[in-house]
């Protein structure tokens, strides 16, 4: 039977299976060892989360999880052979703007003042508020939208809108 490396209990037969100490606190703070997550981009969408033990490591080092729209794991390096996989294709510089330095004898040019926005003002209705009072009212009555529209004069649509705006400020 196997007995716990700290404390010399014995060890129940599952346990010892994995762990060469026993479940009492002051064992498990003695013995207890974190395990490392590493998680490897596969690919864009999402990540994949490896425990990091000796086959991991071991894995990450042959390049199984090298980035494969680089080409490379890490950083792109240029290749000498152009438009191969990889490749660094060089941008040409943004031009920088132009900063003009004031003369010491002209005035400083006034900057535009930026101007105040209006807060935009909800659209309005396409209905009025009695058709909206008569749409609640034939709704509450278990009435469907096509006969409430049919009876207003409204779209199916309109009234299916005013029923669902009303809903939403918590009238019905």
């Amino acid at each position: 039977m196997a007995q716990c490396i700290t404390c010399g209990s014995e060890l129940h037969p599952d346990r010892a299976k994995k762990y060469d100490y026993c479940m009492k606190p002051e064992c498990q703070e003695k013995n207890l060892k974190g395990l490392t997550i590493v998680a490897v981009g596969v690919n864009k969408s999402a990540e994949q989360y490896l425990l990091l033990d000796e086959q991991t490591k071991d894995e990450l080092a042959s390049g199984k999880f090298a980035d494969q729209r680089r080409g490379s794991f890490g950083t792109s390096v240029p290749t000498s052979e152009p438009g191969t996989a990889g490749a660094v294709i060089p941008r040409p510089a943004r031009p920088q703007p132009a900063q003009d330095k004031p003369a010491q004898n002209k005035p400083a040019q006034n900057k535009p003042v930026p101007r105040r926005v209006a807060p935009a003002r909800p659209a309005p209705k396409p209905w009025t508020k009695s058709q909206e009072r008569l749409a609640l009212l034939y709704n509450e009555q278990g009435r469907r939208p096509d006969e409430i529209a049919s009876k207003l004069g409204l779209s199916t649509y309109t009234v299916t809108q005013i029923i669902l705006s009303s809903r939403n400020r918590g009238k019905l």
